[in-house]
């Protein structure tokens, strides 16, 4: 039996239907995952466009830490003339601004991130999440390039590594990633109140002398140093340093909770995020 030529087709609607999703269904990571050629490029474009237009170029990323070492070894060291524990101060103060530095650039550049692409979020669609995520791969080749600096100075220095050095990029993962909770609240604040790009900069250099950076947490006294742990980046990195230098070994359950409300607060921040990101292309 033949067909009919002009058989009618159903013709697809011209529009599809967005609801919102609610709980852990506002996550949608499969959706997060067909973007992720978009989150690489984006990724990449952060690392080539960071310091073309500088003079050093990519040499600032060794110059930042080196100088900030030689200031916090002159001042604590010298000054203060508090110990550090693991030998050189210097070393010391240059292992924990490796780490603060992976956690600030994180923070600020993914807290920026939505601003500062305002113009793509208005033009075309996409999973908003990915401008904050897509910064964290910077902070990493940046950590990696200040690392090869960091064991040229202990080779030069007769300093061996210690075992613990197998578990580094796990206290850097953690660091980016506690780094990368703090910056979803903050791009979806500062999306909508401008007032959050000043404040995150005295936050940011609060939680410099607030946290262990440039002195050892045996320095803080007794009494404060339960408060003081509250902090997940003084657990983080105490951590870090150990796994570079064979200090004395870090307070376990300050990492473990550390470690632990990385994870919680970086989970709560997509689901937040994801969720405010509805009415950003209006506001932004």
């Amino acid at each position: 039996m033949a067909t009919q030529k002009n058989e009618k087709r159903p013709v697809p609607a011209p529009y599809a239907v967005l609801r919102p999703r609610r709980g852990w269904q506002s996550l949608d990571l499969g959706e997060i995952w067909q973007f992720r050629d978009l989150l690489l490029a984006l990724a990449m474009r952060d690392v080539k466009l960071r310091y073309r237009q500088t003079a050093l170029g990519v040499v600032w990323v060794v110059l930042q830490p080196l100088i900030a070492a030689g200031i916090f070894a002159f001042v604590f060291g010298r000054v203060a003339r508090l110990a550090s524990p693991g030998g050189s101060y210097f070393l010391f103060a240059y292992a924990g601004l490796m780490g603060w530095q992976a956690f600030h650039t994180t923070l600020t550049r993914a807290g920026t991130s939505l601003i500062q692409n305002a113009s793509l979020i208005s033009r075309v669609y996409f999973p908003r999440l990915i401008l904050p995520l897509s910064v964290a791969f910077a902070a990493v080749i940046d950590a990696g390039v200040s690392l090869v600096l960091f064991l040229g100075l202990m080779r030069a220095q007769s300093v061996s590594l210690p075992v613990g050095f197998l578990t580094f990029p796990l206290w850097l993962g953690a660091l980016v990633l506690l780094g990368a909770s703090i910056g979803l609240y903050a791009a979806a604040a500062m999306a909508r109140y401008r007032d959050v790009q000043y404040v995150l900069p005295v936050f940011s250099q609060f939680l410099l002398y607030a946290s262990p950076v440039g002195y050892a947490t045996t320095a803080v006294p007794e009494s404060a140093r339960t408060i003081f742990l509250l902090n997940p980046l003084a657990g983080l990195l105490d951590a870090l340093r150990w796994s570079l230098l064979g200090s004395p070994a870090p307070h376990w359950p300050a990492v473990l909770y550390a470690v632990g409300v990385s994870l919680a607060t970086f989970l709560c921040g997509m689901i937040a995020f994801r969720r405010l990101e509805r009415n950003l292309a209006d506001v932004i």
